[in-house]
């Protein structure tokens, strides 16, 4: 087949024309790199990868504008791109693309969430866990990232105790308020035993305190 017009489009995108009337919209660096011209002769081959090579590259610019507005995993980034572009190899040549570049990593990512679910919202180790995992993050890169955080969990736990739940902790006896107390605890990630320590400490402490 044969490109019979070759016109700029709009801005830096330009109409290539070809002869069986279909129409292609190519920016100028596709135009460059595979030196796109009027009266060039495409094979089917030839036009695969010129087709292939603006899709990736109009993917890419759509990424990096995504970017622009937060952070993304790789898993995050290939689902959201899939929602647009359906080719999963196209996809997954976008997101690795933004990886060779440093425009995402999932140690990093995995990092600034591991701070914001422990340091900010007071998330337990499993349940900060389980919202890593869940943004395509693998389990190894998971635990590394929680484990700078490590020093944070008994101290969260107790502020979480004295702040949000010391209202339901004022009598040592009322079993239903207490276990009320740790399952909420629970939802919060935090383990059994780890839960039990904090809730007895606060307990003996508020008791020492009316003595």
């Amino acid at each position: 087949m044969e490109i019979v017009g070759l016109k700029l489009y709009k801005g830096t995108t330009f109409e290539a024309e070809l002869d069986d009337g279909r129409r292609l919209y190519l920016h100028a660096d596709i135009i460059s790199d595979f030196g796109v011209r009027k009266g060039m002769i495409l094979d089917w081959d030839l036009l695969r990868r010129i087709v292939y090579a603006s899709n990736l590259r109009r993917a890419y610019q759509y990424a990096l504008y995504c970017l622009d507005y937060r952070d993304y995993s790789a898993e995050d980034m290939f689902e959201k791109l899939k929602k647009t572009y359906k080719s999963e190899k196209l996809c997954l040549d976008v997101v690795r693309k933004l990886a060779a570049a440093g425009l995402i990593d999932d140690r990093r990512y995995a990092e600034k969430l591991a701070r914001r679910l422990v340091v900010s919202r007071k998330f337990g180790y499993r349940r900060a866990k389980r919202e890593i995992l869940q943004k395509g993050i693998d389990p190894d890169t998971a635990e590394e990232a929680l484990e700078g955080f490590s020093q944070y969990f008994e101290e969260n736990l107790a502020e979480l105790i004295e702040n949000k739940h010391s209202r339901l902790l004022t009598d040592s006896s009322d079993r239903r308020s207490i276990e009320k107390v740790k399952s909420a605890l629970v939802r919060y990630g935090y383990g059994y035993d780890e839960i039990n320590r904090a809730v007895s400490e606060y307990l003996e402490s508020a008791d020492e305190m009316e003595d």
